[in-house]
């Protein structure tokens, strides 16, 4: 079901396997101008969100947020065919499969100053198959002072299983707003991350929302500042 946070914005939630890892998985549901809808991060719906949509606007943007979320992207353009889908750079290579409308760029706003979003660039990630980037923009929105991340923060706590409790242990996330060990050992572009960050922190959040882990909703700007704290140093 759809779950109303703040003033035109909205989560829904789903079980998710990583690796065999129960994670979780959500997406962020804005509602633009015009009653028009901004879906980061998609997942699998059924006929109580579709309906719950019609209550509160049109799906017309479905955002691909990085190079990993998208596998139910196809999914909701079959149901909102007048929707557009956004993807970032590289998505179309890896999945030619899916009708991309638009790239994100830095360049463009797609979304109006209602969802501010920007790239965050230097993070790397280690995968079953080698290090990979991330390639993730993060979006502001400044009505309900929320900044929405998918996979460059994780924050998980004693309402996950055991297993994904003690692995996120392991990894430095357990209740924790901050990047995973594997994050901050693959990456090298320590200074691109620094000032992703720095940009982040311009911006007057006090939620953050991510794809993967328990909503902050206190403190969140100083908790997110403190997660990326051995990129803000400076000492490489």
């Amino acid at each position: 079901m759809l779950r109303k946070i703040d003033c035109n914005i909205w989560v829904a939630e789903q079980p998710f396997r990583f690796l065999g890892l129960d994670i979780g998985i959500r997406m962020t549901v804005i509602s633009l101008k015009n009653d028009e809808l901004a879906v980061i991060s998609p997942i699998k719906i059924d006929h109580k969100i579709i309906e719950q949509f019609k209550e509160i606007g049109n799906v017309k943007h479905i955002i691909a947020p990085n190079l990993f979320h998208h596998l139910f992207l196809s999914d909701f353009k079959n149901i909102y065919p007048q929707a557009q889908i956004y993807a970032v750079s590289g998505l179309k290579k890896k999945r030619p499969d899916i009708s991309i409308d638009k790239i994100l760029d830095d360049d463009e706003q797609y979304f109006g100053s209602k969802l501010e979003y920007f790239l965050f660039e230097g993070l790397n990630t280690f995968l079953l198959n080698g290090l990979s980037p991330l390639n993730e923009y993060v979006f502001f929105h400044g009505e309900s002072k929320t900044l929405i991340v998918t996979d460059i923060v994780f924050n998980f706590d004693e309402s996950f299983p055991f297993t994904t409790k003690l692995v996120s242990k392991i990894l430095g996330v357990y209740k924790q707003l901050k990047p995973s060990f594997l994050e901050r050992l693959g990456t090298k572009e320590k200074e691109k991350v620094r000032q992703s960050v720095q940009k982040i922190l311009q911006r007057d959040f006090r939620r953050v929302i991510m794809a993967h882990g328990t909503i902050v909703e206190d403190d969140a700007k100083q908790k997110f500042k403190k997660g990326y704290e051995c990129f803000l140093e400076k000492k490489f």
